[in-house]
């Protein structure tokens, strides 16, 4: 029997026991060993059956302790829709709604659950301070001089280091650094793609993907995409003919916050390989894990280097450092003279005290204690909607990532409610901004990336509230 049918199989018999019962919330489940020996089955397939039990979070695991059934496998909400993206025409694009959204960010009265990064109380601030100041002392010309086009040295070299998820397959060499995540992925787009050329993405997808998109003359098509396991890939396949590039988030999608499993990461390398398709894999949030290990991107699997894999530190430490970086696999060259005609140089700086931090242990442990904050904020947020929104509420269930997914009732406009929402001082990302289309207008992302606390249930109690008014 495939493995792939084996692991749904054992996955299945457990979340069986769950649901019944008979494994209760806080029940520790055998180890993978036992469950190796009594299926007679390989490690791999019983962890790739853990896994999807995590992606639906009926299990979580503990460090040194093993696996659990999860507080959330009691929830009471279903998960959102899997997508249905409308057709290829360009529809108008919701530029008011994005820009009504942004003009309240800087509004410190307001309570931002549309807020795309983490609350400064959130990050190391006072630790980051101290490298900067560390990075002017050292730096022979404190930080005023050109670097070289590819990037920071010392940042690229630590990029390379740190990035064990890749199994070694970087160098300092590989990778280019940039001013930002999409700062990258534009480069990434410039460099394989003309005016007039298609892309695909997935739906619902970050807003300021398809801005870009437009701002170059590509045309979009928008993929279905599942909330837990992402983007579909025979939708994929039907469309290859027409695609110039594809551009993902694989690793906790913004905004669904769903998790490409590892199969389907080989399966889209080698479906694009095979057609000589470049990958823009936007791996922004993929260490904002909420399990034990950090998921693989689709680089990993890439040996004809068609993966262009982006990241940068603005979800995870420095938002306004704009540091990011791209491994642009054979389109390096390209990606370099790019970069020559748009930046020349991305500022030395912050690329030297993001090296720094990285190089001592400073943002592995930043990031232990980050990922344990936002998953207990996950819960947090999602045992509060379930109690102060209304029944028919749909919401995602991200094994990662900075975001909630809802789904409202059909009658619901959240554009509209967001108007009602903000004079009472609460912003959310009305689900209008993730599309091209005129869909996705029940639907709505909300940040958990804040710090928890008594007033901001109260406010989530507040928004739930004037969801039920509009019904």
């Amino acid at each position: 029997m495939a493995r792939e049918i084996l692991y749904h199989k054992i996955a299945n018999i457990i979340q069986g026991q769950i649901t019944s019962k008979t494994l209760k919330t806080g029940d520790k489940l055998p180890s993978i060993r036992s469950v190796q020996k009594i299926y007679s089955v390989s490690i791999n397939t019983v962890k790739q059956a853990f896994l999807e039990l995590e992606s639906k979070s009926m299990i979580e695991a503990r460090p040194k302790s093993g696996y659990f059934v999860s507080n959330t496998s009691e929830r009471k909400l279903a998960i959102p829709s899997m997508s249905r993206p409308g057709g290829t025409d360009m529809e108008k694009e919701p530029e008011d709604l994005i820009s009504k959204v942004f003009d309240t960010l800087t509004d410190k009265s307001i309570t931002q659950f549309s807020l795309g990064v983490p609350d400064k109380s959130l990050l190391p601030i006072a630790k980051l301070n101290k490298g900067v100041i560390k990075a002017l002392r050292m730096a022979e010309d404190s930080g005023t001089s050109y670097e070289p086009v590819q990037g920071n040295q010392n940042l690229r070299r630590n990029i390379a280091k740190w990035s064990l998820v890749l199994e070694g397959k970087l160098t300092e060499d590989d990778i280019v650094t940039t001013s930002g995540a999409m700062n990258a992925i534009f480069n990434c787009l410039m460099a394989v793609t003309q005016w007039g050329d298609t892309i695909a993405i997935e739906s619902p997808v970050y807003f300021g993907m398809y801005q870009i998109a437009y701002s170059m003359g590509l045309k979009i098509i928008e993929l279905p995409t599942h909330p837990i396991t992402g983007v579909d890939l025979c939708a994929l396949k039907s469309v290859l003919h027409k695609i110039k590039a594809c551009c993902f988030i694989s690793n906790f999608n913004n905004p669904l916050g769903s998790l490409m499993p590892d199969e389907n990461k080989k399966e889209l390398v080698r479906m694009l390989t095979e057609r000589d398709i470049p990958l823009i894999e936007d791996d922004l949030y993929g260490n904002l894990y909420f399990g034990t290990s950090r998921p693989k991107p689709c680089k990993a699997f890439d040996e004809a280097g068609i993966v262009m894999w982006c990241g940068s530190v603005s979800k995870t430490l420095a938002p306004g450092y704009r540091v990011g970086w791209v491994a642009p696999g054979k389109f390096k060259e390209k990606i370099i003279r790019q970069k020559l005609l748009q930046t020349l140089s991305t500022p030395p700086l912050f690329q030297e005290v993001i090296a720094d931090f990285m190089e001592n242990g400073r943002y592995d442990h930043h990031l232990r204690n980050f990922r344990r904050t936002l998953y207990t904020n996950c819960l947090q947020f999602q045992r509060a909607i379930e109690t102060y929104f209304p029944e028919n509420t749909k919401v995602s269930q991200p094994q990662g990532g900075l975001f909630l997914w809802l789904e409202l009732d059909k009658s619901i406009d959240t554009a509209a409610l967001y108007d009602i929402a903000i004079r009472h001082k609460i912003s959310f990302a009305p689900g209008r901004m993730f599309t091209q289309h005129d869909q996705y207008n029940n639907c709505m992302r909300i940040s958990f990336g804040l710090k928890w606390d008594d007033q901001l249930e109260f406010d989530l109690k507040r928004l739930g509230n004037i969801v039920k008014s509009a019904l």
